[in-house]
């Protein structure tokens, strides 16, 4: 075999290797995505076309050539109808199934002519060897249906780069880039085609199948550097990119193969280098959201944008294929900030006691259930304060339900000023309030309730041009709780804190008084 023929052969070889890789790894990776099953069979095929040539460029018969050649036209007259089709399905568009068969016509006929060529002569005019080359080359004159053929192939290359160039405006930067290099990889078949028609290809080699490999060379590096095929492409950016809510679509490896621009506000770290990076590599300075995706869990997600609190609801859509066979999902990120602060408000007015804007009772004994499991779990000192306002009754009597009602809001008022971030309170009934003070001694709860007496008691208010003096009675209870120890519950403190508080009135009112003061403890 000629050295030159050897280094022919060699890269044709090399070509077709290259398709059946290309095949096997769309098979692998990405048979069901949009536009990947013809991906598959035009590199199929093309691998087939090309190992034929191959054995055709080392027959040394006539005959031995013309049979390599029926092999190659058994896949070479559908490899332009699956690559329309291919083109055709990544942006979007679905042709009818009547169309969809209609286009194989030509490239079945095309078959059936070639391998009755002897008795018609209508697709070659005549078939013989080449004298002028260094090894056996065959000369092929077309006929007819040959230049109906290429006419064919040549208006599906054509209608393939049609198809994605009107899609360039419409598309963000990285399926621009797709949509390059798959024009780039129809472009080259078309000039080796021209060379090889006009005779200026090298010994009369006929350069298709070395440059269709190459051509899905191009489409091979659009599919592992861009993600071509991995979502719905091209067209969805008319849709997509105008949504007001955030989108970002993953793999079913959690892999980024998409989002829209109201993403860029949640996420920062989110570029077009993103795309094809795992979801936990791009979050890692919020693992919290990383985790929430990994994980699935729908919920809502607090994020601070210029200074304010905004929340956005997760929710999860699967992607699935045509065999209803999961190949991603779709995370989406909707504004309820609305909803959550009228949520908020409503749960503030269910717990909060309408004139006093403290909690009422419901909710306080729920905030304490809380502080009681925590001090059982992690043990530590908690004091109960129960104070009422002395001879509340009175003043109702006296000055009215309205007069009575501002009392109440100016004692709880002035509570509510004395209070640490950790002190819970609530309306507990009437005239009646109660303090939780969570990890407070008993002497710093009883030095609180002294002071807030004092406080109380200061400022007498003027009703009807009478001065009146208001003066509140407390009682204080306390207890020390180990981890694990389930002694003392709620309602026993707040049962002595009340007799505490019975005890402050027997004793003239308008005081501070322990459980173990009203036991007779020393303090």
């Amino acid at each position: 075999m000629a050295q030159e023929l050897l280094l022919y052969v060699l890269v044709v070889v090399i070509a077709g290797l290259l398709s059946l890789f290309l095949c096997g790894y769309a098979v692998w990776k990405i048979k069901d995505a949009p536009g990947a099953r013809y991906y598959i069979l035009v590199t199929f095929m093309s691998a087939v076309f090309t190992f034929a040539y191959a054995f055709e460029l080392m027959g040394t018969s006539l005959e031995e050539i013309r049979l390599w050649l029926r092999i190659e036209y058994l896949a070479l007259p559908f490899i332009p109808v699956f690559l329309l089709l291919m083109c055709l399905d990544y942006v979007g568009q679905r042709l009818k199934p009547w169309i969809c068969y209609t286009l194989n016509v030509i490239p079945i006929i095309t078959i059936f002519m070639h391998n009755t060529n002897s008795l018609h002569h209508l697709y070659y005019k005549s078939m013989k060897l080449r004298s002028d080359t260094p090894f056996p080359t065959i000369d092929l004159e077309g006929g007819p249906w040959f230049y109906i053929h290429s006419i064919f192939l040549f208006l599906c290359f054509m209608m393939s780069i049609i198809i994605l160039l009107m899609q360039l405006k419409k598309s963000s930067f990285k399926f621009r880039m797709q949509i390059l290099l798959m024009i780039a990889g129809l472009m080259i078949p078309l000039l080796a085609n021209y060379f090889y028609i006009n005779g200026l290809s090298p010994s009369g080699i006929d350069l298709g199948p070395v440059s269709m490999s190459i051509s899905f060379l191009f489409h091979g590096i659009a599919l592992v550097s861009f993600q071509m095929f991995n979502v719905t492409p091209i067209a969805r950016d008319i849709v997509f990119e105008n949504m007001q809510e955030g989108v970002i679509v993953l793999n079913q490896n959690n892999v980024i193969v998409d989002y829209n621009g109201t993403m860029l506000q949640l996420i920062p770290k989110l570029n077009k280098h993103a795309i094809g990076k795992p979801i936990r590599d791009v979050l890692r300075s919020n693992p919290r959201l990383a985790e929430i995706i990994s994980n699935k869990q729908e919920c809502d997600y607090k994020i601070s944008l210029g200074g304010e609190h905004v929340y956005y609801h997760i929710r999860f859509s699967p992607v699935q294929n045509k065999k209803n066979i999961s190949i991603g999902r779709i995370v989406t990120f909707a504004n309820v900030t609305e909803r959550v602060h009228i949520q908020e408000e409503l749960k503030k007015l269910a717990s909060t006691d309408g004139l006093t804007k403290v909690f009422n009772r419901t909710f306080f004994m729920e905030k304490i259930e809380e502080v009681f499991q925590s001090l059982t779990i992690n043990g530590g000192g908690v004091s109960i304060i129960m104070f009422d306002i002395d001879h509340f009754k009175k003043v109702n009597d006296t000055f009215g339900h309205a007069i009575g009602d501002h009392i109440l809001v100016h004692v709880a008022d002035t509570a509510k000023k004395s209070l640490r971030n950790t002190d819970i309170m609530g309306r507990y009934g009437g005239e009646e309030f109660i303090i939780c003070m969570a990890n407070t001694p008993l002497y710093q709860a009883c030095e609180f309730a002294e002071t807030l007496r004092e406080e109380i008691a200061k400022e007498n208010r003027l009703i009807n041009g009478e001065e009146v003096v208001i003066t509140s009675s407390f009682g204080v209870s306390h207890a020390y709780i180990n981890a694990g120890e389930s002694q003392y519950s709620i309602h026993s403190l707040m049962k002595q804190a009340d007799e505490a508080l019975y005890a402050a009135k027997g004793k003239g009112r308008n005081c501070v008084q322990s459980y173990r003061q009203a036991l007779g403890i020393v303090k």
